[in-house]
């Protein structure tokens, strides 16, 4: 229970953060950019355009492929949102508002992107931040290699 609480406040800050930030831009707030909004916030997983797009015209959202796509590009302009290429030509989205920073390893067999935290990256950060007297805003580090499905599968 308090965890859907807690889920519903970053859905309701989330909404305002990207109401401002189209106000900002001269952007209009349409009610399909907060349907896209609030459904990436409903999941826990990395996804695609297409998977979102075919997601939320299975929920019956009145959607179009491109307002999918333009979203996202905006979403991902004001922070709300993370692109990555995780070594594929398929870019790969997760919500970043109220979620800790974490690092990811992907199995090139399966595409299977596990997420994990390890507080040793943020020592290294910090020392080298020091080292070289440079302010790191955020990183991004991705392992590759075969998860114990993508090796069964391989044989």
């Amino acid at each position: 229970m308090a965890s859907n609480k807690k889920e519903e406040q970053i859905v309701e800050e989330v909404m305002k953060i990207f109401s401002t930030y189209l106000e900002k831009n001269g952007l209009r707030k349409t009610p399909e950019r907060f349907a896209i909004l609030e459904e990436i916030y409903k999941r826990t997983d990395h996804f695609d355009a297409e998977a979102l797009y075919i997601h939320m015209k299975t929920q019956n959202y009145r959607v179009s492929r491109a307002t999918v796509y333009n979203t996202l590009e905006l979403l991902v302009s004001c922070d709300l949102v993370r692109k990555h290429q995780f070594g594929k030509n398929l870019a790969q989205y997760e919500k970043s508002f109220g979620f800790k920073q974490h690092d990811h390893a992907v199995c090139v067999e399966t595409g299977h992107v596990f997420e994990f935290c390890d507080p040793r990256i943020q020592q290294i950060k910090e020392t080298i931040s020091q080292m070289l007297d440079f302010d790191i805003t955020h990183h991004s580090l991705t392992f590759y290699g075969y998860s114990k499905e993508g090796r069964e599968k391989k044989k």
